[in-house]
């Protein structure tokens, strides 16, 4: 997801994390044997729709990434969303009549019959034991970022997915902003010459304290920004420019008392030859570029976030006509200083995830994203916590 300000939804009962598993058997290019089926990338045997899912939390997650986007795909039936917040629970039924409020993961499950789709949308710590429980159940799971917040139990987790035959995904939605597009497009077409550098920002000014489980979660729960929205830059800069072989980093903590990073920069060397600033903060009083990219031929500037979390927020759906459409303002440039020329933003399409996994599930395309990229990118954000201790 784009943001993670989900509470833990008490009485939401998950069950207890499996123990952490040893190293993977078998060797491999990087990371040892590694799930490459349905449960991961792979074409999942098709079922028949639409595809009765639920949402277990209803915080910023379930409210704004997923519920908007099943409720506007027909290819989907919004059956349950699990909240234990009345609250909660009354507003999604007044924006979805007839779902139905589970007060319990336990409790849907117990309901798994009536199911196909489990997205998981809580905090991260509890992602791993929800989805081995959505597993247990026989249904297919999509999980907000990050996935898992330990590599073995995340790698575990996709090989018991691939050994059930079970598809589970990712929620990168970050690679559907247009702002993103819009630089996939530019670069497909060598518009910048050869790329050296990469500069991408997700930077805020929010210095009080964090709403929800952020105010006191530490990296070992998925606390901090690298985990948050820093595991959407990685994921973006690998998708576009490939693996990392070398790091730096800086993580800081400039709330006093904080318990995790909200202050950080990661400099990644590619094997392509390119590097990528990756800058995330909540501690910006004056923000950077979203995007600096630099090659032998031009560079391109692009400034803002995109707009989609915004305008469901603001109570826009996913249907309307100017959805993921970004104001001419904003748009960036293409070109060398004193030749520069604007370049429209694609529009942004979150839609795009549901309706590739729809294509999976019903058609037997592959998942929209792979969750090995998704296990790739919280291994390295582990080994750089473990560089700045």
């Amino acid at each position: 997801m784009a943001t993670s300000d989900n509470q833990p939804e008490t009485p939401i009962m998950t069950p207890k994390p499996a123990p952490k598993p040893g190293p993977r058997p078998g060797p491999g290019p990087q990371h040892g044997a590694q799930p490459n089926s349905a449960a991961t990338g792979g074409t999942p045997t098709p079922r028949t729709g639409p595809i009765r899912a639920a949402v277990i939390g209803f915080g910023l997650s379930g409210r704004v990434f997923h519920a908007p986007f099943l409720a506007a795909n027909p290819d989907f039936s919004l059956e349950a969303i699990v909240t234990g917040d009345p609250d909660r629970g009354a507003k999604a039924i007044e924006s979805y009549p007839g779902v139905r409020i589970v007060p319990t993961a336990e409790a849907l499950f117990a309901q798994a019959a009536d199911l196909d789709l489990v997205i998981i949308g809580t905090p991260p710590d509890t992602h791993v034991a929800l989805a081995n429980a959505a597993l247990d159940a026989g249904l297919a799971v999509v999980i907000d970022k990050p996935f898992a917040v330990d590599s073995e139990q995340g790698w575990a987790l996709l090989n018991r997915a691939e050994s059930l035959g079970l598809p589970l995904t990712v929620f990168q939605n970050r690679r559907w902003d247009g702002d993103f597009l819009t630089l996939q497009a530019l670069l497909a077409d060598g518009a910048l010459g050869d790329v050296y550098r990469f500069e991408s920002r997700f930077e805020f000014f929010k210095p009080g304290t964090p709403r929800s489980w952020k105010a006191g979660a530490t990296p070992a729960a998925g606390g901090g920004v690298l985990y948050d929205l820093g595991a959407h830059l990685i994921d973006q800069a690998v998708l576009l420019f490939g693996p990392v072989d070398d790091f730096t980093a800086e993580l800081s903590t400039r709330r006093p008392g904080g318990a995790a990073d909200d202050d950080s920069f990661v400099s990644l060397h590619h094997g392509s030859g390119v590097r990528s600033h990756l800058w995330v903060s909540s501690f910006a009083a004056q923000t950077g570029p979203r995007f600096r990219v630099l090659g032998s031929a031009a560079g391109y500037t692009k400034w803002g976030v995109d707009g989609q979390e915004a305008a469901i927020q603001a109570g826009n759906l996913p249907s309307d006509a100017d959805f993921g459409l970004e104001p001419e303002a904003t748009w960036g440039r293409l070109g060398a200083d004193g030749a520069s020329q604007v370049v429209p933003t694609q529009r942004g399409q979150y839609t795009a995830f549901y309706e590739g996994l729809a294509n999976a599930l019903l058609r037997g395309a592959p998942l929209p994203v792979n969750a090995v990229d998704s296990a790739h990118t919280i291994e390295l954000i582990e080994r750089i916590h473990a560089s700045v201790r």
